[in-house]
């Protein structure tokens, strides 16, 4: 193994390895679950495992759920999949890409930031999605945290 020999090196290393850690950090944050603030359903991860593979298309309330995604590069959409669908965002793409082709359902709408997914969320009553836990604002209403 090489060590490095100057002070300079080992700035480049510290700096290399803090920035690893950050990045490592915010890949394992929370992922939220959201909903309008007037939404009474329940929600447990089986039923938002099935609402996002478009398995269950309607809430326990009866009403339609109408699908909300972080974009597919966001670390939130990775985590989510991980930790909610059991699937990795490459399964994810390719099964809803399936789906769509076979009629069975229609994927989620993809967000470009946090903020555009609280918008969607809190500007329609039958809107579920999810986002970084640390975004969430009082428009709409957490119902689970993974």
């Amino acid at each position: 193994m090489l060590l490095p020999s100057t002070k300079k090196t080992w700035k480049v290393v510290c700096v290399v390895s803090t920035l690893t850690l950050m990045n490592m950090s915010h890949a394992i944050a929370d992922v939220a679950v959201v909903v309008h603030p007037t939404n009474d359903s329940t929600f447990d991860q089986a039923t938002i495992k099935k609402i996002f593979l478009g398995k269950t298309k309607s809430y326990s309330n009866g009403r339609s759920a109408i699908l909300i995604s972080a974009s597919y590069n966001d670390p939130a959409t990775e985590e989510f999949n991980s930790k909610v669908l059991g699937k990795s965002s490459s399964q994810v793409k390719a099964y809803w890409s399936k789906i769509l082709f076979t009629g069975k359902g229609t994927p989620p709408q993809e967000m470009d930031s946090n903020a555009a997914v609280i918008s969607s969320v809190a500007s329609n009553p039958d809107s579920i999605g999810y986002l970084d836990a640390s975004a969430v604002t009082a428009d709409v209403k957490v119902v689970a945290t993974f």
